[in-house]
């Protein structure tokens, strides 16, 4: 149970880093990280959920210390990062030009949602 905590702990920590490291990772690969045409900071909207995202990020890397105490964060990034994924695709699927985001963010948030949902303890026990 110990191992599987300090688990969750690394991946909280590299998951945050990650979520606040958006706006870099869309400059270098924009087909898949960044939601629209042009470059990333001429998106009002994008730079406002590369916002909400380096926040989640910052709050992922807090949580990364007792993961326990953060259970409702842990499991919104869970299924948010779901839903993202699921929506990014279909709009992929729909859009040739968003194609990109098939090898980018959806596989991305769909690994944050499977790796945080298989290390989150079932019991609220830590």
């Amino acid at each position: 149970m110990a191992a599987k905590n300090n688990l969750l702990s690394l991946a909280l920590f590299l998951f945050g880093a990650v979520f606040c490291l958006v706006l870099p990772l869309s400059m270098v690969w924009p087909s898949g990280w960044s939601w629209h045409e042009g470059p990333p900071m001429a998106s009002h909207y994008f730079i406002m959920i590369v916002g909400v995202y380096a926040t989640l990020g910052v709050f992922l890397i807090r949580a990364a210390r007792n993961p326990g105490a953060h259970r409702s964060l842990i499991w919104f990034t869970v299924w948010s990062s779901v839903v993202h994924a699921v929506i990014m695709a279909v709009q992929s699927v729909n859009d040739p030009m968003q194609m990109g985001h098939l090898y980018g963010d959806v596989p991305a948030l769909l690994l944050v949602a499977i790796v945080l949902g298989y290390l989150m303890p079932r019991s609220t026990e830590s």
